[in-house]
C-alpha cells in the first residue's frame, strides 16, 4: 500500500509539473485552471463546490477567487437564498481564457503525460476513477 500512495504521489506531481508549465505562458496556476474548469460549465458554483473541485482550502480559495475577479476572470456574488453562501460564475474573460488554455493543454498532451500512449491514459483514468468515486 505505501508503494502505491509513493507511486501515485511521484506520478501527480510530476504531471502537475509539467501542466504547471505549460499554463505558466499565459500566468495561470494549476489551481487557477482547476478552477476555470469547474466554471466553464456556466453554472454557478458555491465556493465550497470550487474548493472542493480545485482541492484547494477555504483561504486559499478565498484569495484565488478574489484575484480571478481582479482581473475579470469570473464574477462572484452573494446567494439571494442563503446570505452567507458565495457563488461564482465565469466571465466571458475567463471563459476565453480557458478555451485557449485547453487548447494549449491539448497540444501539449504527449509532454504532460510523458508520452503515454492513449490506451495508457484511458486505462490509468478508468482505474483512477474508480478509486475516487467508491464510497470512503
Amino acid at each position: 500500500m505505501q508503494r502505491l500512495a509513493q507511486l501515485l504521489s511521484h506520478a501527480e506531481r510530476r504531471v502537475i509539473r509539467r501542466l504547471g508549465g505549460v499554463l505558466e505562458d499565459e500566468g495561470c496556476t494549476v489551481e487557477q485552471w482547476r478552477t476555470l474548469v469547474l466554471l466553464a460549465d456556466g453554472a454557478t458554483h458555491s465556493m465550497s463546490e470550487i474548493g472542493e473541485f480545485a482541492l484547494l482550502p477555504p483561504p486559499t480559495l478565498t484569495r484565488l477567487i478574489d484575484r480571478m475577479v481582479a482581473e475579470n476572470l469570473a464574477y462572484r456574488k452573494v446567494d439571494s437564498l442563503d446570505r452567507r453562501r458565495v457563488l461564482v460564475h465565469i466571465s466571458r474573460r475567463g471563459r476565453a481564457l480557458h478555451n485557449r488554455l485547453a487548447e494549449r493543454i491539448e497540444r501539449n498532451r504527449d509532454a504532460i503525460l510523458a508520452e503515454a500512449g492513449g490506451a495508457e491514459v484511458a486505462q490509468l483514468t478508468a482505474l483512477l476513477n474508480n478509486l475516487a468515486q467508491r464510497p470512503r
